[in-house]
């Protein structure tokens, strides 16, 4: 992922715009991380069911992992 310095961004905001990635860009002071430019995404419904097929689930999801008696 791409760095950059704030003084350096404010310079070339208009260029950094047009080249940002998915990835995005990382805008620091002093060198610590201070913001993030990402593209913006405009068709969210796709995100639905694209992990399909790269998930695995393990055991029972719905379960503690813990045997208790609600009676006792």
């Amino acid at each position: 992922m791409k760095q950059i310095a704030a003084a350096k961004f404010k310079e070339q905001c208009l260029a950094l715009l047009d080249q940002v990635d998915q990835d995005g860009i990382v805008i620091t002071k002093h060198g610590k991380p201070v913001a993030k430019l990402i593209p913006f995404g405009s068709d969210s419904a796709s995100l639905i069911g694209s992990l399909k097929g790269k998930v695995v689930i393990k055991g029972d999801i719905l379960s503690t992992g813990l045997e208790w008696d609600a009676q006792s």
